[in-house]
């Protein structure tokens, strides 16, 4: 993504702070045993405003009633560091590549940080972050305000990560086109899983089919712990054990997704692990299509989420009532929620750089946001119904199916962006014959 893209979003969040300083931390490394490290990943909102993807950085932004200011404070380049790990950008790197008003070296940040709140009045962090960057500059405001003589110095602390997660909600043109590029590594990663799906496979060897698609096609890593569930196991909404062998006759239930340059995809999809569907899946399994068909139809710019959380359940619990699951009035079952057994998530979320996007659901009054075009979300409907749940008709014990695709909200109404992977029971079945 271009530097001017990360240039103007620093601006607008800039435009929306009072006069003051906000402090973004990069990431910290994550040590997964001993002496070895999970492979790195960035803060998403460090990232969104910088572009940088190193550890151990800090982005300062001021504000004054008359000017700006953007300060990255960064390793610098380490000849020792190199030879184990390869070479930082270091100082003089950055002040080439990225449009900001000065670099240092990180070792400077608490001198110089104590110095800048001396200037100011307002301090924007995340709260809820306990590294060391941001404990120095609490501790420097705190030191300041104690200070006798000094006329300026940070009177409130407040949080930045609600301003930046509300730019983030809008996704530009370009964050459009890198999610895409996600969604159609995906796309193969499951079209390959259907594909070479066999019974008496392990769920892992479906999952090593995907991964194996994802990085050869240029995707670092998973968007988040992959679910590979056969039969019953499709009803534990966050199985990730990934270990049974896939049995003849039983449906299989993958979520996974890859990431491409930190965006995210996120897509279910369900499909009979012999190629064919039998009468009780289609029903549940065309069931739930049909819901989610009628929710994607409605998405379009004004309506509020929480209406169309509900307008998602009203259609599940009709469903359940339809499959005999359920058995009463409508709206009696809903308010008693009933449906919640069978249906206990939420239709979707917010999509982007993270694949849970942190952007808010309710305006600063509380109220439900409305769609805006630009907005991306996951539409994910799903009915489970457990193999030993005797208040479900037999014929339906041990089917778990969740249909989950990416929908960008437009002018006009929605772009589904996943639409390109097989999802009908025909595309299904079709693609898991092609062998």
């Amino acid at each position: 993504m271009n530097e001017i893209h990360f240039l103007n979003r620093r601006s607008k969040l800039l435009d929306i702070m009072e006069e003051g300083v906000a402090i973004i931390t990069s990431a910290p490394t994550q040590t997964r045993s001993n002496d070895t490290e999970y492979s790195y990943r960035q803060n998403s909102d460090f990232y969104y405003l910088s572009g940088f993807n190193e550890d151990n950085s800090v982005l300062v932004l001021i504000k004054t009633p008359t000017s700006s200011k953007t300060i990255l404070f960064v390793e610098a380049h380490n000849a020792e560091h190199a030879l184990w790990n390869g070479a930082r950008l270091g100082i003089d790197g950055a002040r080439e590549r990225f449009s900001v008003d000065e670099v240092h070296d990180v070792t400077q940040y608490f001198g110089m940080i104590k110095e800048i709140l001396r200037e100011h009045i307002n301090l924007y962090i995340d709260l809820y972050n306990d590294s060391a960057r941001v404990i120095e500059a609490k501790a420097a405001a705190q030191s300041l305000h104690s200070t006798r003589g000094v006329k300026r110095h940070i009177r409130s602390i407040r949080d930045v990560t609600y301003l930046i997660h509300s730019l983030r909600l809008i996704k530009s043109p370009e964050e459009i086109e890198t999610i895409k590029k996600a969604i159609a590594i995906t796309a193969e990663g499951h079209h390959q899983a259907m594909e070479k799906c066999r019974a008496g496979m392990i769920e892992y060897q479906l999952q090593a089919i995907m991964n194996y698609v994802f990085l050869n096609n240029g995707a670092m890593s998973e968007a988040y712990g992959a679910i590979v569930a056969g039969g019953n196991n499709a009803n534990t909404l966050h199985y990730v054990d990934n270990r049974d062998e896939l049995r003849d006759g039983d449906l299989v239930l993958i979520d996974a997704a890859c990431e491409w340059e930190l965006y995210a995809s996120d897509i279910t999809r369900t499909f009979p692990i012999n190629g064919k569907f039998s009468d009780p899946q289609r029903e549940v399994y065309n069931a739930v299509l049909d819901v989610q068909l009628r929710v994607i139809e409605a998405i379009r710019v004004g309506v509020k989420r929480d209406w169309f959380q509900t307008y998602s359940e009203e259609l599940l619990c009709g469903a359940l009532i339809k499959l005999g699951v359920l058995n009463g009035e409508l709206c009696a079952l809903i308010e008693a929620k009933e449906h919640k057994k069978y249906a206990p998530h939420g239709i979707g979320h917010w999509m982007g750089l993270d694949v849970h996007d942190p952007c808010p659901y309710v305006d600063e009054l509380g109220e439900s946001l409305a769609f805006m075009a630009g907005m991306v979300m996951t539409i994910e409907p799903g009915l489970y119904f457990r193999a030993d749940d005797e208040s479900v008709p037999e014929r339906y014990r041990g089917i778990g199916i969740r249909i989950e695709d990416n929908i960008l909200v437009t002018k006009e109404g929605y772009e589904n962006l996943s639409s390109i992977i097989a999802k009908s029971v025909e595309e299904i079945e079709l693609m898991c014959n092609q062998l």
